[in-house]
């Protein structure tokens, strides 16, 4: 991941340094399980742990070094360990285990650990969201299918509608993350041949793993639940994105994106203020979806395993981790520096001449016994006249006899903005279903 969209903590959990400190400590483990087990003694363990090398970047340019050699990270990785800890007890190191064993049960545990970081994060936005949408509850706006004025709807209930999708999302990452909390230390094609399962048991509880049945590698579809809550909070998130994307256009003009001292909207016009975040969260999330592509052929691997997915995961994994978590912070940091123009909303509500009734109308006329096509008719005969003349809607309907022959009072409940509104709380109440 480039630096760009790689936030410190997260990005901390995929270094090399990070990894090869995991793949030491498995090993260490399974010594010291191989040690409980008499198979290894007691002081060779000890000898293990106590001359293990300090995982630091002069440690994984040895491993680089000696992969020139090998061709082979994982035995790279072993024979510096070995070297590190010396003869007879560093011949213990990997001991009945295969490649696999050390390589998945690390990346398991550190998609776990990421996955603490990403559930973290959607709480966090969740709380930006609630406290958004529970502040803008009476906030009356104009909603809008195919991109065309429809009925009042609320930004609150706009913004309520995310928080339960990001609620959804969050649940999701916990899913996966119960998935990918797993381990095997089986050996070659998974039958413990080598190695007893013992030894998984203990390294899979001092590690907070589950261990779980395994050929040599563990199943991908674990790594494509991930995968895809990772790519579902993308897509959430864009979601949201391409929302204000539209708000923040000159014609509607509805919210901005906050805009700090000294930041410059454009090097040729002074005057923008484009919605950056809002488009990085658009772009970003497209390599979300691609990445979960690239996680779902890593299912079907050849027999017991092969390497198809190793090349894949090296980046996808990360990455995917990676970019989650950056869209999650940085729409956070959108939806908290949001600039809601309320006065705006109301102009763009009143703007269509109250065309916006119509659904009202058309029901009190049916209720005063018109078909429903000839009530149809009539209201969206005014509703052309209001709009290409420019006048208001309920002046053209007055002038409709059968419109004229209605109760004053339903005519006004039908035009009535509180009434369109009255269970528009309901989305805004589902809120407090949620565990913050």
């Amino acid at each position: 991941m480039i630096p760009r969209y790689a936030l410190p903590e997260m990005a901390a959990v995929f270094t090399d340094t990070a990894r090869f400190g995991r793949w030491l400590e498995i090993e260490l483990l399974a010594t010291d399980a191989h040690a409980a087990l008499g198979v290894v003694t007691a002081a060779d363990a000890s000898t293990c742990r106590e001359r293990a090398p300090v995982v630091d970047d002069e440690f994984v340019q040895a491993v680089s070094d000696r992969e020139a050699v090998t061709d082979h990270d994982v035995a790279a990785f072993v024979d510096v360990v070995q070297r590190a800890i010396g003869t007879p007890a560093g011949a213990w190191i990997h001991y009945g285990l295969t490649s696999s064993d050390v390589v998945d049960t690390a990346w398991c545990w550190m998609l776990r650990d990421a996955a603490d970081l990403l559930i973290g994060a959607a709480t966090e936005l969740l709380h930006t969201l609630v406290e958004l949408a529970r502040t803008h509850r009476d906030t009356a706006m104009i909603g809008r299918t195919h991109g065309v004025h429809a009925e009042p709807t609320t930004f609150g209930a706009k913004v309520a509608l995310w928080a339960l999708q990001v609620d959804r999302d969050r649940q999701r990452l916990r899913t996966a993350r119960n998935t990918i909390a797993v381990c095997k230390l089986s050996g070659a094609v998974g039958t413990y041949s080598n190695i007893d399962p013992l030894v998984e048991q203990f390294v899979a509880e001092r590690l907070g793993l589950t261990p779980v049945p395994a050929t040599q590698v563990i199943a991908r579809d674990r790594h494509a639940e991930y995968l895809w809550a990772c790519a579902s909070i993308g897509s959430t998130m864009e979601l949201i994105a391409v929302e204000l994307r539209h708000l923040q256009r000159t014609e509607v003009r509805e919210v901005q994106e906050g805009f700090k001292v000294g930041q410059k909207g454009s090097s040729a016009m002074p005057h923008k203020r484009n919605p950056i975040s809002a488009e990085t969260i658009s772009g970003l999330s497209r390599v979300l979806r691609g990445n979960l592509q690239a996680g779902m052929q890593d299912v079907a691997l050849w027999h017991e395993r092969d390497i198809s997915h190793s090349s894949v995961e090296r980046i996808i994994l990360p990455d995917s981790s990676m970019l989650a978590y950056y869209v999650m912070k940085r729409g956070r940091r959108l939806i908290s520096g949001l600039q809601v123009d309320t006065k705006r909303m109301q102009a763009n509500l009143n703007a269509s001449h109250r065309l916006v009734f119509s659904q009202p109308v058309l029901l009190a006329l049916i209720q005063a016994g018109l078909t429903r096509d000839d009530a149809y008719r009539i209201v969206q005969t005014g509703a052309s006249t209001a709009w290409d003349e420019g006048i208001d809607f309920r002046e053209v309907l007055e002038q409709h006899a059968d419109v004229a022959a209605l109760d004053p009072a339903a005519l006004d409940s039908a035009f009535n903005l509180d009434r369109s509104l009255r269970h528009a709380h309901r989305t805004i109440d589902a809120l407090d279903d949620i565990s913050l």
